[in-house]
């Protein structure tokens, strides 16, 4: 079974309505269906939940249902510490990225995971060697092969 790590660019577009929303969807259920399993940092419930508020599409009961939602898709959650930390830092200053973005790219580097994003400007800055396991959701059929 393939392991992924996912941010909330991709899981956004699970409840948003999006370019790559489609592709975005297809990983989710493939997931749903047993295909894949999805790693995340405890950061993405928060962040997914920020997103969805600021676009003013959801009223709060709806952003208490797309929390639960969330909470009920079982997703692999980790806590950020340790070597993953190590990771999440370097990763910050060594790619000129946000301790949030970081997060996810240290997580797949110390989990050695394949890590999905939907966030090109983190693709571009990462060394081709990283770029290796760091895929576009506009990949995810190549990835879910």
């Amino acid at each position: 079974m393939k392991e992924i790590v996912i941010d909330a660019s991709v899981v956004v577009k699970w409840f948003i309505e999006e370019i790559d929303s489609d592709k975005a969807l297809l990983l989710r259920d493939s997931f749903i269906g047993g295909k894949i399993e999805l790693y995340v940092p405890t950061l993405l419930y928060f962040e997914v939940l920020n997103a969805l508020k600021y676009s003013q599409l959801f009223k709060p009961c709806e952003l208490e249902d797309a929390g639960e939602s969330l909470e009920n898709y079982g997703f692999k959650v980790i806590t950020i510490k340790n070597e993953i930390r190590k990771h999440m830092i370097n990763a910050a200053i060594d790619y000129d990225l946000s301790i949030y973005d970081a997060c996810y790219l240290g997580l797949s580097i110390g989990l050695e995971k394949l890590f999905c994003t939907a966030d090109e400007i983190i693709i571009k800055k990462l060394p081709p060697t990283l770029k290796k396991k760091v895929k576009s959701l506009k990949q995810v059929e190549e990835i879910l092969i």
